[in-house]
């Protein structure tokens, strides 16, 4: 029997062929070119792994040079083929520090007037991305609720943690009471996000939370 699917994505490459998510190059498959692979500001599960208000963050790069730029291209300037490479490189982070700690997979949830402006909610293609590699999908179990102003424009922590504040609420629906749930975002700096959004799960029934991002600041 013929592959279609297999025949279509092998176009497509032909047409967008994949392209190292940093620096532009072109591969023969989806991925991070050898020279970038070498000078990205990588992580380790020393640094790269840290627990903030009793929650358990991971991320495999430093939130800076390249990283910063091309995260920056994803998030606010339709760059969304970048979703695959770095959904692998969250895929291969959880297996190596959060390992056996999560049965669901969710992600940070954006405004309504947000998704309308942007298309789409980048955390929302990185969780997506990172689930194909373990043959699943996604869970929404939270809402935006308040179309706050973004968290890169606030001038400190303190303002940070009060922009999140009550801001999500369970998604309509889907139950998360029992589940043990890792939470995906793009980036994290402070963890104001992380730890409110982790907050609302925990209040509704999850039995635990662990989060995950591309990124995070350096300590």
């Amino acid at each position: 029997m013929t592959d279609f699917s297999g025949l279509w994505n092998g176009f497509l490459d032909l047409l967008f062929p994949p392209k190292c998510p940093f620096c532009g190059t072109v591969l023969t498959r989806p991925g991070i070119c050898a020279d970038c692979s070498g000078a990205l500001p990588w992580t380790t599960a020393e640094n790269g792994t840290r627990t903030v208000r009793g929650l358990h963050c991971a991320a495999p790069l430093f939130y800076e040079g390249a990283v910063r730029n091309t995260l920056l291209g994803f998030k606010f300037y339709g760059r969304v083929a970048a979703a695959e490479p770095l959904g692998a490189l969250l895929a291969a982070c959880a297996a190596e520090r959060l390992s056996g700690l999560f049965d669901a997979v969710t992600y940070v949830p954006i405004s309504r007037e947000r998704r309308r402006q942007r298309g789409y909610n980048q955390a929302e293609l990185l969780a997506a991305a990172a689930c194909r590699r373990w043959d699943t999908r996604p869970k929404a179990y939270l809402v935006k609720t308040v179309d706050n102003p973004p968290q890169s424009g606030l001038p400190d922590a303190a303002a940070r943690w009060s922009n999140v504040t009550g801001v999500y609420r369970p998604a309509p629906g889907e139950s998360v009471s029992g589940r043990r749930v890792l939470l995906i975002d793009d980036i994290s700096t402070t963890g104001a996000t992380f730890l409110e959004c982790a907050r609302t799960l925990r209040d509704n029934g999850a039995a635990a939370v662990y989060a995950l991002s591309v990124a995070c600041a350096r300590r």
